[in-house]
């Protein structure tokens, strides 16, 4: 027979149900307000201790209220955060089964796919969603398989707050981890984001992206080119994670591709630029459309820069596919100095490194310009004459068949 402190325990928690039951918003608001402020923190058994061994009684209340509210915002940041205390308690596999059962994980979704929804109640929805993710393989399928991937893209690349986008990364860098199912969906997911993006969101982006790449190990195609674009970005953030990538990307079946790419970008084309029609000078119209092609140029040879450094091997690729004369064009296009700076400050590193590239590039330059190259490469641009720029623009040096013969050779 039960003691009278059980009776009294089970009595306590059926008074409690009861008047969750019979009340309105306002005594429910004021419910879970008080056990957020008495059980946040609390593990599994303690819960159970504190309910009489019916918890889960309490569990289904807050989800049935929910799942029937959600689309209303009612309390929905108090029944979220409610659901976190069960969700998150040590022990919790009982919770989270009971929760997966009445469909918690696709209310979650939805909720952070609505418009309705505050940044703060989706914040709380992906954090819940990370709990799931966290607890194991099984349950990242879960949230792949309804559609989860593209619900929790969504949600980051349209939210405007920074705890709303943070915790979408990390939900999403969750399910790529130990998820061979559904990893790819993942990594091909964040490609395509980088397409449509502002700033801010295409730096996570491409962090989460270079997180999620090595787990995946095996480097898509697809990526090179919106990867590439996003060197066109006025944002340092954004050009520091891009080039990250790049040099881990080197390293993987897309490398050719890339190097091509990043080569060929030192010279680049204006393929019909957007001009804003403010804009009524038609001179201050191009140059405003083509600065992030030159951004970009700028970017590539700082980028080709980094790889050479890193690697002789790779430095010696760079210059069997001519990247000698594409920097040499890059330095002397004289539209946009800091392209003209980064191509002079990579050159400088082969020029030092390999003596038939110094050779060269004093042949293309003449002496008179080569010995300010060599007196001062980042700064050779000011010193630098339209004739002199127009002699770098027309070179013709190609070391591509001398060098591999030297290298052969040796």
């Amino acid at each position: 027979m039960s003691s009278s402190r059980e009776k009294a325990a089970s009595s306590r928690v059926l008074n409690f149900l009861c008047e969750w039951d019979r009340g309105n918003k306002s005594t429910r608001t004021r419910m879970l307000q008080k056990f957020l402020q008495e059980n946040t923190g609390k593990t599994s058994p303690e819960l159970e201790l504190e309910f009489a061994q019916a918890s889960s009684l309490f569990l289904t209340r807050i989800t049935a209220w929910m799942r029937l509210t959600y689309m209303f915002g009612t309390c929905l940041h108090l029944q979220l955060k409610a659901l976190g205390v069960f969700l998150s308690a040590a022990s919790n596999y009982r919770y989270l089964m009971e929760f997966l059962e009445v469909g918690g994980v696709m209310t979650l979704l939805e909720i952070i796919s609505q418009t309705q929804s505050s940044e703060e109640e989706k914040a709380e929805a992906l954090h819940l969603l990370c709990v799931v993710s966290n607890a194991g393989r099984k349950y990242k399928e879960i949230i792949c398989e309804s559609y989860g991937v593209k619900a929790v893209a969504e949600c980051l690349v349209k939210s405007d707050s920074e705890e709303t986008q943070h915790t979408a990364s990390c939900l999403l860098e969750s399910l790529a981890h130990g998820n061979p199912t559904y990893h790819r969906q993942v990594y091909t997911g964040l490609i395509s984001l980088l397409t449509h993006s502002a700033p801010t969101t295409t730096q996570l982006i491409l962090h989460t992206l270079h997180t999620v790449q090595a787990v995946v190990k095996t480097a898509d195609p697809a990526i090179v080119e919106p990867l590439l674009n996003s060197l066109r970005s006025f944002h340092l953030e954004v050009q520091y994670e891009a080039i990250e990538l790049i040099k881990y990307l080197q390293q993987t079946e897309v490398r050719d591709v890339l190097l091509n790419a990043l080569i060929a970008l030192l010279k680049p084309t204006n393929p019909g630029v957007h001009k804003h029609k403010i804009l009524q000078d038609p001179a201050m119209a191009k140059m405003n459309g083509s600065l992030p092609l030159f951004i970009q140029q700028a970017a590539a040879a700082k980028a080709l820069r980094m790889l050479a450094v890193e690697s002789r091997e790779t430095s010696g690729e760079l210059i069997r596919l001519g990247v000698t004369h594409h920097l040499l064009y890059a330095m002397g296009n004289q539209e946009h100095a800091d392209a003209q700076r980064q191509a002079s400050l990579t050159l400088e590193h082969f020029v030092h490194s390999y003596p038939v590239v110094e050779e060269h590039v004093c042949r293309a330059m003449g002496r008179a310009l080569f010995h300010s190259f060599k007196h001062n490469a980042e700064l050779l641009y000011m010193n630098m004459d339209e004739v002199q720029a127009d002699i770098l623009l027309n070179n013709k040096v190609d070391l591509s068949r001398e060098f591999q013969e030297q290298n052969t050779n040796s």
